[in-house]
């Protein structure tokens, strides 16, 4: 038989009324609205009609097009967002979610989200109290902090403090730190947003605290710093310490106090840290990044974090600093817009409070505790789910083994650090490691990503969770080898 012209498929596609005389879309609408399962049949009779005009080979007829309609309403009860079991053995998996949270945090989520909360209730005066506070007291505490502010995440603090202190004024800042924060967000575009102007210093790999002195005018508001916490410069380097920029700050704010000036001309040292360290994890050694007290320390007036990196919270962004400067950034109206909802405030208290323990908080948070677990700790883990595997898949469709490994930290923490791991490896004697892959990722309710390395698929130790993610890992390669021997 001939093959059908474009045309002829075109005429062949059937009308709407056809498909949804169809016994299994009858039954649908008994449980699902029937204008939806109208609109799946249209846009599934379109996609078909599209794929024709295309040049593929689409089947129109009425059994595909009710696959698709039941494919596509099944899409839409399936949510979007949800779990994931992470074997990637990247702690601070961005896609992922970053930090997952403390049990502690989850249960408090889980307590102000199911009822009402003292969000803005101050039970003490038994008035309208602030948000502000039922973190702030705990950040300081821990950081040293004469006050701080939380809003939705790192980016929006530093768009707000240069709002607040650098619009319409000069903010300096070394070219070597113009860094890209992910998702093309760029230092120079926050800058330009905030309407401070830019004022680069030194060379990309170089500079010097002569190249600030030069740069600073009486119109200069602040002195930016920025960690490069997702890259580094090794070799011909060389940076300022914000020690040296508190000295050069303190200089220019006494010729300015000598010259008449008021307190809102000071010169300010801000950071901006990122990742947002609570405490040094000695177990990177030279590699550890410095702690926000380190910042507060060395003399920098406001430093901003992240929530969701190596403090191991929900996402967030946290400015600490001198307690005037942080009452200016409360009353900001940016406050309003990128404060933070009930629920992440608190995760966020509830994460603070296991560092009150340093010992807790590397027990109980999981970032912490994939972050410093030893490799023998994570070979106990691996051992067990190749155990899994090897009981569970047919010998004659795939190999299974425990190498060392390396697993990184991600969500642009700790870049240059190579964290000692075990993961099993899956050798492929029937299927392949891609076509696996995609299995577990696209076609499970719970996806599991692991990596792929040298056609073979890795799980690492170091990121699996528990003896339910192991389950969950032998369940999807279980269904991927029955799939391939259907």
């Amino acid at each position: 038989m001939a093959s059908q012209s474009p045309h002829d498929k075109l005429r062949s596609l059937p009308q709407v009324e056809e498909v949804l005389h169809d016994a299994s879309l009858e039954a649908l609408t008994d449980s699902v609205p029937r204008d939806l399962v109208c609109n799946a049949v249209r846009a599934s009779i379109d996609e078909a009609r599209q794929a024709i005009l295309a040049g593929s080979d689409a089947d129109t007829s009425i059994p595909s097009i009710v696959r698709t309609t039941h494919m596509r309403l099944l899409a839409l009860n399936r949510p979007s967002l949800r779990r994931v079991v992470n074997a990637s053995g990247v702690i601070i998996h961005t896609n992922l979610g970053r930090s997952v949270l403390a049990p502690a945090a989850v249960q408090a989520v889980n307590e102000v989200a199911s009822g009402y909360s003292t969000l803005e209730y101050d039970t003490d005066a038994m008035a309208r109290g602030s948000r502000h506070s039922h973190c702030e007291q705990l950040i300081c505490t821990l950081t040293g902090a004469e006050a701080a502010i939380a809003v939705n995440n790192n980016a929006a603090a530093v768009m707000m403090v240069l709002s607040e202190f650098a619009a319409g004024h000069e903010a300096i800042v070394s070219r070597g730190e113009l860094v890209e924060i992910g998702g093309s967000f760029r230092i120079p575009d926050i800058m330009a947003q905030s309407h401070a102007t830019m004022v680069e210093v030194g060379a990309t790999n170089k500079t010097h605290l002569s190249d600030y002195v030069r740069a600073v005018t009486p119109d200069t508001a602040m002195v930016l710093k920025v960690h490069p916490s997702n890259y580094r410069l090794i070799g011909f380097t060389e940076s300022v310490a914000i020690s040296e920029l508190r000295s050069l700050a303190d200089d220019e704010n006494t010729a300015r106090e000598q010259a008449g000036g008021t307190s809102g001309d000071k010169l300010l040292v801000y950071e901006d840290q990122g990742s947002g360290a609570f405490m040094r994890l000695t177990c990177f050694g030279d590699y550890a990044e410095p702690t926000v007290s380190e910042s507060l320390q060395a003399g920098a007036d406001l430093v901003s974090f992240s929530g969701d990196k190596l403090l191991g919270g929900p996402q967030a962004g946290i400015i600490v600093g001198a307690k005037p400067l942080i009452a200016r950034l409360k009353k900001n109206p940016l406050a309003r817009a990128l404060r933070l909802d009930k629920m992440t405030l608190a995760a966020l208290e509830a994460t603070l409070r296991l560092y009150l323990n340093p010992e807790n908080a590397r027990r109980e948070i999981p970032t912490l505790r994939m972050l410093t677990e030893t490799a023998d700790e994570v070979r106990v883990r691996t051992k067990k789910l190749a155990s899994m595997l090897k009981k569970a898949l047919p010998a004659d469709a795939c190999e299974v083994f425990i190498i060392e490994e390396i697993s990184r930290a991600g969500g642009g923490a700790l870049p240059m650090c190579d964290i000692p791991t075990y993961c099993v490896q899956v050798k492929f004697l029937q299927g392949d490691a891609l076509s696996c892959d995609r299995h577990l990722v696209s076609e499970r309710l719970v996806p599991v990503v692991g990596r792929l390395k040298k056609d073979m698929l890795l799980f690492d130790g170091r990121t699996v969770l528990d003896e339910g993610e192991m389950q969950e890992i032998v369940c999807a390669c279980t269904e991927y080898f029955e799939g391939i021997n259907r």
